[in-house]
């Protein structure tokens, strides 16, 4: 090879090894970029078809997919079933964005937190509350949105005139009712269906189902926990007292409780919290954690739920093995 045909060799060759770096930086398929993407998956929010065992409708619930979960195909992640408050009742089509506004699915979804749960969420009927003024009264500017860029910022706390003052003892629960009208026990159901459909669809882990409510989410979880006792690793009712008939089954399971009340709380009367827990107490239940947030108002949900305290104390609990 003469000298010429030396020097335009050399030349071709350095012109293909530049194209090839070239491409290897631009290209979105190229091993440096997919390892990126691998590192910084998004999370996603989906919408679930089924038919209430209510009244035979179709409705639908939100199922949270945390960051991770399609680039990771052995991992079983938490389940973490909320049950939202009286405010957020709807048709569960759509109407059921009002379920965004507080709890879990609010931190990880608008405030883009990355929580390491499957979470569920699904809308109670509204059976016969559509009156109420705060739900007659709201509007879908009141559903938070998930930026493209950034998050929203966090509302104000509720103002609350309500002095902090110690609980009044309650000598006797005997006439005070179990239950809010039309609660989350009339969705018993719908809510077993639910959480077997994400269980046996997603890459759960079995031994790790919690529980977590407000206010009327909270009785409800008060409910579920004693229907179903084996069922959940952890639960947490928050602002949602129990009633002392509900106790035997939790606490003959032993279940762990981390039950949050608000000092100020003008929606739900803080006395009442006390004889279900020492009911507890006096059966041997020796897995729970009490709070009172002496300067919270009803929504001390925000703070809870916006701290990590909470989900870090779930993800220590897993059910026994049988």
């Amino acid at each position: 090879m003469n000298t010429l045909s030396k020097q335009i060799t050399l030349w071709l060759t350095a012109v293909v090894m530049v194209a090839a770096c070239s491409s290897a930086i631009s290209n979105p398929n190229s091993n440096s970029n997919s390892n990126q993407a691998a590192a910084d998956p998004e999370p996603q929010l989906l919408r679930l078809d089924y038919q209430s065992s209510i009244d035979n409708a179709r409705r639908q619930y939100f199922v949270y997919l945390p960051a991770g979960y399609q680039q990771n195909s052995t991992k079983k992640w938490p389940v973490m079933l909320f049950l939202h408050g009286n405010g957020e009742r709807g048709n569960g089509l759509d109407e059921l964005d009002y379920t965004l506004i507080h709890g879990p699915l609010y931190e990880a979804w608008v405030q883009k937190r990355d929580l390491p749960f499957i979470i569920v969420v699904p809308q109670l009927h509204m059976f016969q509350m559509g009156n109420v003024s705060y739900i007659a009264n709201r509007s879908p500017a009141d559903i938070p949105q998930r930026l493209t860029e950034g998050v929203p910022p966090r509302p104000a706390m509720f103002p609350s005139s309500q002095p902090i003052a110690p609980a009044e003892p309650v000598a006797d629960m005997s006439k005070v009712p179990a239950l809010l009208p039309d609660g989350w026990e009339r969705a018993e159901q719908d809510l077993l269906a639910m959480l077997q459909t994400v269980q046996t669809t997603y890459k759960t882990d079995a031994s790790r189902l919690y529980l977590t409510g407000i206010s009327y989410g909270g009785f409800g979880c008060w409910y579920m926990a004693s229907k179903h006792p084996q069922l959940f690793a952890a639960v947490a009712p928050v602002v949602g007292w129990g009633h002392p008939d509900l106790m035997p089954p939790i606490a003959e399971a032993n279940i762990p409780l981390w039950v949050f009340a608000a000092g100020r709380d003008a929606a739900v009367n803080k006395n009442y919290f006390y004889p279900g827990i020492e009911t507890l107490r006096q059966l041997g239940h020796d897995n729970f954690r009490f709070s009172m947030l002496e300067q919270a108002g009803h929504d001390a949900w925000r703070q809870i739920y916006a701290g990590d305290d909470l989900y870090n104390w779930l993800l220590q609990h897993t059910l026994p093995k049988q």
